[in-house]
């Protein structure tokens, strides 16, 4: 049976399990670092844990104790339990967020006047058994300074708290981060300056799906994010990517869609003159200066939601005209990952069980067409494809026959 205690000091556990389960395979003998009874008590705690994944050895030193996991039989990191098992009180967060609140607008202020706000301010308003002693308040506020959430000065007899300042958190310590974001992020070039200060940049990170070629938009995302920061229309310089031509619109932007698939970048917009929203893709986009404030933002907002749902990807199809799918799909046994993967990806459709092995998925979209890339991931388990716009179930057929042409095979497996 597990440990229901938790740990308040985790460090030791941490010590224990680097020196006998990763690095150190190192015998009860050969830990003078603490007493017997301490090992044994930590040793049954951590086994609690991990005993599934331990093994062990014996030789003339003694027994020597070990992990042994194989990565392909196991969907989670075991050691993720240690630092679950860590505690907390309610007292601990409470006063996190007490002490940071009070703080919050730079002031410096003694334990005294700490506790006398925690109690007239925030716990008065509370009925109930639940206080803060001192001594709790103040081993938290000496415990955040030693974190470097709080600095302390002296000021005659008392010691006073305040926020850690920004100099406290130099940009090293955000190299890591800024590492990431800068090759994550749309806007991820602010990161690449920041780098550029570091003396040591970070090589952290290689990515699968590294969308480079973006980047290049990045000034005109700014101007977009910012123009719908502050609410204000504006006129776009857009490219016509077929004919090179170039034309104009002015619209008033309000979301920014970015294509998990390709990393492609588009603007979603409120176009005046056509009194409808439309789509810009960044890379078309050469130009956006600033206009007015739009006083009619929310009702634009509102025109948004209802339109994003039906979108599928970010094609309005011909006339923004709804098509109906629906995809009837037979999953066999040991395969639950199949109504939950549709669940999952449904977007803004619909999942319903038609029995233990049976789903129908069914979504009113702009442009079902988009869809063809994502249905054909079920092909092998689709039992009937239906929609409004008979194109797509004729394409769909149409791929199924060049396959069979490709691969062999007979017969239609889709209604």
């Amino acid at each position: 049976m597990g440990y229901s205690e938790l740990i308040k000091n985790f460090e030791r556990i941490r010590d224990y399990m680097r020196e006998f389960y990763v690095y150190g395979f190192k015998s009860r003998e050969e830990y003078s670092a603490k007493s017997a009874r301490s090992y044994d008590n930590e040793r049954r705690r951590i086994e609690s844990w991990l005993g599934g994944y331990m093994a062990f050895r014996q030789n003339a030193a003694g027994k020597n104790v070990f992990l042994s996991v194989d990565s392909r039989s196991i969907p989670r990191n075991p050691l993720h339990k240690a630092f679950k098992a860590r505690s907390f009180t309610s007292k601990d967060i409470t006063l996190h967020f007490y002490i940071l609140d009070i703080l919050a607008e730079g002031n410096a202020l003694s334990f005294r006047e700490i506790a006398d706000r925690i109690n007239d301010e925030y716990l008065s308003h509370f009925s109930g058994a639940f206080s803060l002693d001192e001594s709790t308040i103040r081993k938290k506020l000496k415990e955040y300074e030693s974190l470097g959430l709080l600095q302390s000065e002296k000021s005659g007899r008392e010691v006073l708290y305040r926020r850690t300042g920004r100099e406290k958190f130099p940009l090293e310590s955000w190299a890591d981060a800024l590492e990431f974001y800068a090759e994550e992020d749309p806007v991820g070039v602010i990161g690449s300056y920041l780098l550029d200060k570091l003396e040591d940049p970070p090589d952290s990170f290689r990515f699968k799906h590294h969308y480079i070629l973006h980047a290049l938009d990045s000034d005109i995302l700014c101007q977009l994010l910012e123009a719908i920061g502050q609410r204000r229309s504006v006129e776009l310089t857009v490219r016509n990517l077929r004919s090179g031509f170039d034309y104009r619109r002015t619209v008033c932007p309000l979301k920014i869609y970015i294509s998990t698939q390709t990393g492609r970048q588009y603007l979603l917009g409120y176009y005046y003159r056509g009194r409808r929203m439309a789509f810009f893709r960044l890379d078309a986009i050469k130009k956006a200066v600033p206009g007015s404030e739009d006083l009619d933002y929310n009702i634009h907002m509102e025109h948004q939601s209802g339109f994003a749902r039906h979108l599928w990807g970010v094609s309005t199809g011909a006339g923004y005209r709804l098509d109906h799918l629906e995809m009837t799909v037979h999953f066999g046994p040991g395969e639950a990952h199949i109504p939950r993967r549709l669940e999952r990806e449904k977007r803004h459709g619909s999942v319903e069980m038609l029995d233990g092995h049976t789903c129908r998925f069914t979504a009113d979209v702009y442009d079902a067409s988009e869809m063809l890339p994502w249905l054909r991931t079920f092909i092998g388990r689709i039992v009937e494809l239906k929609c409004s716009d008979q194109s797509v179930t004729d394409t769909f057929r149409e791929d199924l026959r060049r396959m069979r042409a490709m691969y062999g095979g007979d017969g239609d497996a889709v209604q």
